[in-house]
């Protein structure tokens, strides 16, 4: 549907008449809600178009509901346990009264009706909606789950007195064991969880020590410690982890690894892959959380300078070849990826994938899990998709030779071939192919870009605050003189909004096209120093040089960029 022709009515008109977005900001709205399949008040609130007080006040009048600032509101009055702790989550509501036969509800989108209705048949009440700001009922929200779970975590030790969970060699679903006392770890476990998800943690690690167990969160790509249960506690929740995933919770001497999903509304599942490892102290078990709903593929949040954004168009709408992206593990390198393929995925192409695991679903796109177990590998997937009229394949990770060779002889007869390597800059992956064992030609006339990516924290634009450096230490770090006496820097401070002065993510890329003589460089054999002394005369930019565009963007730190690249 075309914006222009999108009539408003309802909260889109009244946005309008309010001053609050012109009239084509509202209809592009409309628009990309109804692409993404939201509500429109939720795909305002999520974007954050507008602040979640103007909103807020806006539905109110628009839908005759009262509206309420849940900071001025006594918290005393809030109803315990009228409604569970799994509504709360998955529907953003919270009870803010009850009065007799009827429950007062605090919303930050009252047109969710079938929240409503679950909420009111759960509790058997009549449900009466309040508007209410999001930031500030997701705080609060938070706030009463977190206080819950701390009071549930004071009494573990003592409610878990005596909990046997059941550990029989083939039981791996644990059906037997007590549920009543299984409780306890079970909301605790859930509750870690459902943090992780609300944070953006992309890992959980459950630690075992001699006297202590932690729990940390992987944030932005830095690890913080987030919760120390009692260490008697450690094999009682790592068997509950392992029961979510299906693994043998009698085993504890070598490593499993699993994986399970929690839906949290009927549109959004997170998916788990877990790992056991047995350790001095017990089983050390880490999490990977994969969130599809976390995973923007707009091309424009990947990070791209506007020349790296208008190569990788280029060369992504080539009909053949191969794209690589290479950096350590964590750089981003699928999202780039599958940004790539989800501007790729149309009906008139036949695009195939084999990774290990699947992390993003991609409708349209078939994807193929590796399963070593069964002789399913990277290179007996490849000579599959061959037979299958294939016009785009990706290869989640080049690991050998023989998937190598195989991917380079698809780029070359025809197909665009898209894979990742873990080398530390661009020009490095030309030498790790030759090292792996392909011909110098191979190399040449099969690869067509090689992007080499970190992922740098962004700077809290709420509480950022200017740098002042020494000269010299400018100078040092790669800034020319001349820039030095407009250049503005920022430091990281820290405040309500952000972690330790970081909020997100993003992109910092070094591009090498395999040019007609940088190919020529790759057959003679030429040194990675000739590549980068003829690509810098095409314009390449290292990591280094294009993380000080970044800084001088205001978008990260002097610290943060020395934190991922080190020159």
């Amino acid at each position: 549907m075309a914006a222009n022709k999108i009539i408003l009515k309802g909260l889109a008109r009244r946005l309008v008449l309010d001053g609050l977005m012109t009239e084509e900001a509202v209809k592009q709205a409309l628009e990309n809600a109804q692409t993404k399949n939201l509500p429109f008040i939720s795909y305002l609130v999520q974007t954050k178009i507008l602040a979640p007080a103007a909103i807020a006040s806006a539905a109110a009048n628009d839908f005759g509901i009262p509206f309420l600032d849940l900071s001025a509101y006594d918290l005393e009055l809030i109803p315990k346990d009228l409604v569970s702790e799994k509504l709360i989550r998955q529907h953003r509501m919270l009870p803010i009264s009850n009065r007799g036969n009827r429950l007062y509800l605090a919303v930050s989108d009252p047109t969710d009706q079938n929240a409503i209705e679950e909420i009111q048949f759960h509790t058997g009440l009549n449900v009466s909606t309040i508007i209410v700001e999001d930031d500030k009922l997701e705080k609060l929200v938070d706030s009463i789950l977190s206080a819950q779970a701390e009071a549930m975590l004071g009494n573990l030790d003592e409610n878990l007195e005596g909990l046997e969970i059941s550990s029989g060699e083939n039981n791996l679903s644990g059906e037997n064991a007590d549920k009543e006392q299984d409780a306890p770890i079970i909301r605790y476990v859930h509750k870690i969880l459902l943090d992780a998800i609300h944070q953006g943690a992309s890992d959980i690690h459950f630690e075992p020590y001699e006297s202590v167990y932690r729990i940390r969160f992987r944030v932005d790509g830095i690890l913080y410690q987030i919760a120390t249960p009692p260490s008697n506690l450690a094999g009682r929740i790592a068997s509950r982890l392992k029961v979510m995933s299906q693994l043998d919770i009698s085993e504890r001497r070598i490593p499993q690894d699993g994986r399970f999903k929690i839906k949290l509304t009927h549109k959004r599942a997170i998916d788990f892959r877990i790992s056991t490892c047995p350790t001095v102290h017990g089983e050390k078990v880490v999490m990977r959380i994969l969130d599809p709903a976390s995973a923007s593929l707009d091309i424009d949040n990947l990070g791209f300078e506007p020349e790296q954004k208008e190569l990788f168009l280029k060369t992504i709408r080539l009909p053949y070849g191969m794209i690589l992206v290479t950096g350590p593990t964590g750089s981003g390198k699928t999202i780039t990826l599958y940004t790539a393929l989800g501007m790729l995925n149309t009906l008139d192409r036949n695009i195939s994938t084999v990774e290990d695991p699947v992390e993003i679903n991609l409708t349209g796109i078939n994807q193929v899990n590796i399963n070593v177990k069964t002789g399913l590998t990277f290179s007996t997937a490849l000579r599959s998709f061959l037979r299958q009229d294939p016009d785009i394949i990706m290869i989640g990770e080049m690991r050998d030779l023989e998937t190598a060779e195989i991917g380079i002889k698809a780029a070359q007869t025809g197909h665009l071939v898209l894979s990742t390597l873990h080398t530390n800059s661009a020009p490095e992956a030309l030498t790790r192919l030759k090292h792996m064992g392909i011909a110098p030609f191979n190399i040449a006339s099969s690869v067509s870009l090689i992007i080499a990516q970190r992922l740098a924290r962004k700077l809290c634009d709420h509480c950022k605050q200017p740098e002042n450096l020494p000269e010299q230490t400018l100078l040092n770090q790669g800034f020319a003189q001349e820039e030095l006496t407009q250049l503005k820097t920022f430091k990281a401070v820290g405040c309500e909004h952000c972690t330790n002065g970081y909020k997100g993510r993003l992109g910092i890329f070094e591009m090498l096209p395999i040019s007609a003589n940088i190919a020529e460089i790759i057959m003679d054999s030429g040194s990675i120093s000739d590549i980068i002394n003829q690509a810098k005369k095409q314009g390449f930019q290292s990591l280094h040089e294009s993380g000080l565009r970044k800084v001088r963007q205001g978008l990260t730190s002097l610290e943060e960029l020395n934190r991922i690249i080190v020159e």
